[in-house]
């Protein structure tokens, strides 16, 4: 089984490789801090399945996750840091390599990131799509890694 380095890699270079094609077929063209949110995004799906076990990836995932809840609060944003705080508590619900290694988690565990900020502040689709794929596209590279797909 891969440890944190292992799938930190291996989201990124799937994430880079699936952004350079997007950009070399003309599909997208982000800033570079777009670009920069969009690899946390891989770069925290790619750690989420790990996040049910002690681990050096659970810490680097909470850690993140931390300091995103603090600049939520710092903005004022607090329905944010709430559905963050909520989320953070959701793969304690399972065993080590239970719904966290599916492939239907793969699918549903990024889709806050499309939903809710079409609920809460009025987004479209499209314009989060990007950031969801970039998340589920790290959670996939997981999954492989971990031969669970």
């Amino acid at each position: 089984m891969p440890g944190y380095r292992v799938h930190v890699a291996g989201g990124m270079l799937l994430w880079g490789g699936c952004l350079a094609g997007g950009i070399g077929l003309g599909l997208v063209q982000p800033r570079p801090e777009t670009a920069t949110v969009l690899g946390v995004a891989a770069l925290m799906g790619a750690l989420f399945p790990d996040t049910d076990t002690d681990s050096k990836g659970q810490n680097l995932f909470f850690l993140i996750l931390a300091l995103l809840d603090l600049a939520f609060m710092i903005k004022g944003m607090f329905r944010w840091a709430a559905v963050l705080g909520f989320c953070a508590m959701l793969p304690a619900l399972g065993r080590h390599r239970g719904w966290t290694h599916t492939w239907w988690a793969m699918l549903l565990v990024p889709l806050p990131i499309l939903l809710l900020p079409v609920v809460f502040y009025d987004q479209t689709v499209e314009r989060l799509l990007p950031f969801y794929l970039s998340a589920v596209i790290g959670y996939f590279s997981h999954l492989v890694l971990d031969r669970t797909l």
